[in-house]
């Protein structure tokens, strides 16, 4: 049986990435070098072709004067040079040619340690060698040069006929053989050069790879520690540190630290989520408990006592039910980016339904509404968390209206944004109670808010659920003259490629 357990043996991806590039620059080497050998290969064989078809020529041109077989005296006479010196020329000289034996073209090749020349009579009779060297002969009617092996070894024969220039009748035959020494002690030094190049090239490829792949890798490195260091210590506030290579390792870096810190917010979300139930609940709860044991003990005999400690543990039941609710819409209000980053709505629809749904549950008030935007605005947020921010701010005002009950509710536009502002004409704040409304359970008149019904809830869920869709909120109020409440929203202007394609699904329609 396999064991599972057992852990893998850890591979670096640097030297991953070190060995893979190496195979791939030494693939790319390899088919490069192979070219290269080929082709230069190829231009060494065309070359020592040229020699063999050059001497055959002029063997064949020196010979091609007779006008029957030749004999070994011809070739001897014709073959054979009759040297010479000369105090005004450097080196020997042919007598029959009267050329140098540096510049005499066949001088020069049979003078090569690789050619072997021979010439056979019509009859196959070898009537010339120009070296102690023995290789096949096979007549041939046309000029043939082609690689054979001979005795294990790769050589270059040249067959040519030769005719006679006076009657066109065929007077012998000339072979030269190329044993390819040069060819192969050429081939075997260009081997051994390339062989060292490709060497090289995958050293210094590993080497500069591998130290390519560690400078490279520093921002996986650091998010690695980051990692390992918040595994160790999960309340740790440590991040990546700035990566300034300015590519996706920089931007996977800015990704992670961005989902530490929401993770790190949540986190706190749901911390302060426990102990704000749990502060809340203490007093609600222990309301019930005294009533309970009261009840217990003596005054359930009590119709009067027992009539009151039941409305109060009933009247305490429904707060914690409003209080429970609230704190849910909080705790959903912080998980907005997850669930509602795509919404839209038409902000002048959510204003008008709100107003007039108050319009009709508070008929004792007046409703004053200003609309200066002359068309219809959107915004990024979802409909029923507009609704609810509006419906938490116009509340709030008539709960705390004394002598006026008259609000007013206007909306309108900037370049980028839509506000709406709700003003009551009620108590007012104070000002050091202005920057605490949006805290969480603050009630700037505790006695009275818990008369309203208030759970001090209401403006923290609004001023949250703003923030969350890059909005604001924000308050004008003075003591004993009412209260301006004012929400801002970024106006979500609808993609021109979007329009577009419903312009052309109405004209399909159409």
């Amino acid at each position: 049986m396999i064991d599972d357990t057992k852990p893998k043996k850890r591979r670096s991806l640097k030297l991953k990435w070190a060995f893979f590039t190496s195979i791939g620059v030494l693939a790319i080497v390899l088919g490069f070098s192979l070219l290269i050998f080929n082709r230069f290969t190829n231009v060494l064989l065309q070359q020592e072709q040229y020699y063999i078809t050059n001497t055959m020529d002029t063997v064949s041109n020196r010979l091609s004067n007779y006008d029957s077989p030749i004999t070994e005296k011809n070739v001897n006479e014709d073959l054979q040079p009759d040297l010479r010196s000369e105090k005004n020329r450097d080196g020997l000289v042919d007598k029959k040619t009267n050329q140098t034996i540096y510049s005499d073209s066949l001088i020069v090749n049979l003078s090569r340690d690789s050619m072997v020349v021979n010439v056979f009579s019509t009859n196959n009779k070898k009537l010339f060698q120009s070296k102690a060297a023995s290789f096949r002969f096979k007549p041939t009617d046309k000029t043939k040069i082609k690689l054979i092996k001979q005795d294990g070894k790769q050589v270059l024969r040249g067959t040519k006929p030769v005719l006679s220039k006076k009657n066109g009748s065929l007077v012998g035959y000339v072979q030269v053989v190329d044993t390819l020494d040069n060819y192969h002690r050429t081939v075997s030094k260009l081997l051994t050069i390339i062989l060292i190049l490709i060497m090289l090239a995958v050293l210094i490829t590993v080497v500069l790879a591998y130290l390519l792949a560690f400078e490279l890798l520093k921002p996986i490195n650091q998010i690695s520690k980051t990692i390992t260091k918040i595994k160790e210590e999960p309340d740790s506030d440590v991040r990546v540190p700035e990566i300034k290579t300015n590519d996706e390792l920089a931007d996977l870096g800015q990704l992670f630290n961005s989902m530490l810190d929401q993770t790190q917010r949540y986190m706190n979300q749901q911390s302060q989520f426990v102990e704000d139930v749990s502060h809340e609940l203490r007093t609600p709860v222990a309301v019930i408990q005294g009533h309970m044991d009261m009840l217990l003990r003596w005054g359930k005999d009590d119709p009067e006592v027992l009539n009151e400690s039941l409305k109060a543990s009933l009247q305490e039941t429904k707060r914690m039910q409003s209080l429970v609710a609230e704190m849910l819409d909080l705790s959903r209000a912080e998980q907005i980016e997850i669930n509602y980053a795509d919404e839209v709505t038409n902000v002048n629809e959510v204003f008008d339904q709100v107003n007039n749904d108050f319009k009709m549950i508070h008929p004792e008030f007046t409703f004053i509404v200003d609309d200066d935007t002359r068309e219809p605005i959107s915004a990024k947020i979802y409909r029923n968390h507009l609704e609810q921010v509006l419906v938490i701010l116009i509340d709030n005002a008539i709960k705390y209206s004394k002598d006026r009950k008259e609000i007013h509710t206007s909306i309108s536009t900037t370049m980028n944004t839509v506000n709406i502002a709700v003003q009551d004409f009620g108590e007012g704040i104070a000002p050091d109670d202005v920057s605490k409304v949006f805290n969480r359970f603050y009630r700037v008149d505790k006695a009275r808010s818990r008369d309203k019904g208030g759970n001090g809830l209401g403006l923290s869920i609004a001023k949250r659920l703003m923030e969350a869709y890059h909005g604001d909120i924000s308050i004008e109020s003075s003591l004993g003259y009412g209260s301006i409440f004012q929400i801002k929203l970024p106006i979500y202007h609808q993609p021109v490629e979007k329009v577009a394609d419903e312009d052309d699904e109405l004209d399909s329609n159409e």
